[in-house]
């Protein structure tokens, strides 16, 4: 009985693995999805894709933390008031993932 259960653990731990693995990376594929669905490409890049007319957020979130980002989100004048990045109407939602997506990027 005990072998049994050790054999069906094994076998389970991995499935666990992938699924937690899944459901983690699911905000961050969702942001990107924001991100093309909202036209952040239209100013930045994204290693080869998009347009050099903002900053390049290939690396965005090796420089900045998740809230600072979610802030910016939400309000990038309060952050910076010289920015030109105009103040995009998003839902808390859509903020989260957003960010969730530009803090993965190292």
């Amino acid at each position: 009985m005990r072998m049994r259960r050790a054999w069906i653990l094994a076998l389970l731990l991995p499935l666990a693995a992938a699924i937690g693995a899944s459901v983690a990376q699911e905000p961050v594929e969702q942001g990107k999805q924001q991100f093309m669905n909202n036209g952040c490409y239209g100013c930045h890049t994204v290693g080869r894709m998009g347009t050099p007319i903002g900053p390049d957020l290939s690396h965005v979130g090796a420089k900045y933390s998740l809230a600072y980002i979610e802030r910016w989100l939400r309000d990038p004048a309060a952050q910076r008031p010289s920015a030109h990045m105009p103040a995009l109407e998003l839902s808390d939602a859509q903020v989260t993932v957003l960010a969730a997506y530009l803090s993965s990027l190292r």
